[in-house]
């Protein structure tokens, strides 16, 4: 059975989400701190994690990135916050979505299918290892190397390049890319997109100002040029 574990230290919400993810068919287990949460996801870790930004103890940004080092495990923050500063600084750590408070329970539950379909599907339909004279990408081992070093990608950073990269110089749209890499756009700011590209540039690209693979197409989208 899917294992999904909520890390919130507001009881009446992880009642809440627990009772939802139960009914549509998950295992689920709660933590009310960080730190407890890091120590126990360390030695078993979940198909999925959902986490609240504001924990006592170790919070989730910092949790985001302990777990985000040590595994591709899909993480959906929390977050209480309605500007974008806290949704940014989630997804640069390697988050695959969040979702503001108040929030459906319902859309809550949507968003972890499709979050654990996308991260399936990205384990079985990632296709051969592509090579191009600068960049190598492996999607059994999910290895990428730039000019000869090898590059550390969050999943979602990885599952990106891998789509476009295999389909070289086909112009996509932002929410043309979350379907693809996210599974859905219904839920999820198509600025996640330009958060994600702007990192890969800084980690595959030798001047992330002047792009050579992943190039703005304006007032489109974005393409690769092998």
């Amino acid at each position: 059975m899917t294992e999904i574990a909520v890390v919130e230290d507001e009881p009446s919400i992880a009642e809440v989400i627990s009772l939802y993810l139960r009914r549509a068919g998950y295992q689920v287990q709660t933590f009310a701190d960080g730190r407890a949460a890091q120590e126990a996801l360390s030695k078993r870790p979940p198909d999925l994690v959902i986490l609240d930004v504001m924990l006592p103890g170790v919070d989730g940004f910092a949790l985001t990135r302990y777990l985000r080092d040590r595994s591709d495990v899909p993480i959906i923050l929390l977050t209480s916050r309605r500007d974008e500063t806290d949704r940014i600084a989630g997804l640069e750590l390697g988050a695959d979505d969040y979702v503001v408070k108040p929030f459906s329970p319902q859309e809550l539950v949507s968003r972890v299918r499709a979050v654990l379909r996308r991260a399936k599907g990205a384990q079985t339909d990632a296709g051969a290892p592509l090579a191009f004279p600068d960049l190598a990408i492996d999607p059994p081992t999910r290895l990428v190397t730039a000019r000869g070093q090898e590059i550390a990608l969050t999943a979602k950073e990885f599952d990106l390049l891998n789509h476009l990269a295999r389909h070289p110089r086909q112009v996509f749209s932002r929410d043309q890319l979350l379907e693809a890499v996210w599974g859905s756009s219904d839920y999820i700011d198509a600025g996640t997109i330009t958060v994600h590209i702007r990192r890969l540039r800084e980690k595959i690209e030798s001047d992330p100002a002047e792009p050579v693979h992943l190039v703005t197409v304006w007032g489109v989208g974005y393409k690769f040029e092998p």
